[in-house]
């Protein structure tokens, strides 16, 4: 049964009401919002389910939830203004900001190729625990002191945790902030929205309880079975830090302890309306501002990483720029131009400089590879304009 959804759209896009609703058939226990903006105005603000199963808090218009890797995208958007500044260049080493990082062979290890999903380190040899993830110095140590998981210069491989102490790292080398606080300064605060990397005590019960589908939690268990050492599975778990589904029922992004914890890799928190927001100001102003320029996005958005990856996966295969997820086959938006991030479960936050759109869908129920919740919204939105 569908539940009630609530919000509004625009006349003329009547269809992508209709396209969320279809988002929840079959998914008892899912909340979820969706958020449009057009040349910085809302064309469709959308929400409807549960936000907590276990006591049947009802999902609302502001209710924010972990955005996974979609922070990636949000972090992305960070160094790229550092860079429009000229306070940080992709092509310069990563040491030139943060020296111990030339340790173990990665003195040339670029910017751009660590934002790229190039510098070897895309998942810790070393198995990490709960206690480290949430002690940023003791991370970041471990990846400046760790030798390459693979020969440097021959591809790439997606940094899907591990990128965020890469990324924040590098900006919090260069700014003298930590990635939450120059998040906050750069982004939410003049934007009004609410978006955190580091959610704050006293906001504690507010986002999504996560549960995770029945093929995902599949997948994963099938995926546990591969040898060691098997990478790809260690990206997700840093050893024994996270669940490989990222959450249990108390555990993972849905303890306040990795939720406060600065993990920009993936424990972004957002609404729907604070990440298409976000991405709307990064190519229109919106809400009086503007983050990055035209000659910039132009910079940033360039093909640096596609095709298959060193550890081997199955096609479709993404595409990315400078930390920003480009459109590929593996993931539509709305063509050539567009860029952002999705996140794990079905989160998806994008922009289109060219039709000057902001994006943002976000869910508290994570399915695996037969997900087509936002990308048949997507899809509509391509038809409509």
């Amino acid at each position: 049964m569908v539940p009630a959804i609530h919000g509004n759209v625009k006349p003329g896009f009547e269809p992508i009401a209709k396209a969320f609703e279809d988002a929840f058939a079959d998914q008892p226990q899912m909340g979820a919002s969706l958020h449009i903006l057009i040349e910085g105005e809302t064309v469709a603000d959308l929400w409807g389910g549960v936000a907590d199963a276990r006591d049947g808090r009802m999902w609302e218009k502001d209710t924010p939830t972990t955005i996974f890797s979609c922070t990636k995208g949000l972090v992305s958007i960070l160094a790229a203004r550092l860079v429009e500044e000229g306070r940080l260049d992709y092509a310069a080493p990563v040491a030139r900001y943060w020296p111990e990082f030339a340790a173990a062979g990665k003195a040339n290890v670029t910017v751009g190729e660590a934002l790229a999903h190039k510098a070897g380190l895309s998942a810790p040899r070393a198995d990490l625990s709960e206690d480290d993830i949430v002690d940023w110095d003791c991370v970041a140590s471990i990846l400046a002191e760790q030798e390459p998981l693979w020969e440097l210069g021959a591809g790439y491989q997606y940094h899907a945790i591990t990128f965020g102490w890469l990324a924040g790292e590098i900006i919090r080398r260069v700014t003298d902030k930590s990635v939450g606080s120059y998040f906050r300064e750069l982004v939410t605060g003049p934007l009004g929205v609410d978006a955190w990397i580091g959610l704050p005590t006293e906001l504690a019960d507010r986002p999504a309880h996560i549960r995770v589908s029945q093929p995902l939690i599949d997948l994963w268990a099938e995926e546990a079975k591969r040898p060691a050492p098997n990478w790809p599975y260690k990206a997700m778990t840093l050893g024994s830090a996270l669940p490989v589904d990222l959450v249990s029922e108390t555990g993972g992004f849905n303890a306040q302890r990795i939720r406060a914890a600065e993990i920009p890799g993936a424990g972004g928190i957002a609404s729907a309306e604070a990440l298409a927001t976000m991405w709307s100001a990064v190519v229109t102003p919106t809400r009086g501002v503007r983050l990055l320029s035209d000659d910039t996005i132009a910079a940033a958005t360039q093909v640096q990483s596609q095709g298959q990856p060193i550890f081997g996966a199955e096609p479709p295969y993404s595409r990315w720029g400078y930390g920003f997820q480009l459109d590929s086959e593996a993931r539509r938006y709305l063509g050539e131009g567009c860029f952002g991030h999705d996140g794990a479960g079905g989160q998806v936050g994008f922009a289109d400089p060219r039709r000057q759109i902001g994006f943002g869908f976000v869910t508290n129920w994570m399915m695996g590879p037969e997900d087509r919740r936002a990308t048949a919204i997507i899809e509509v939105l391509r038809q409509l304009l």
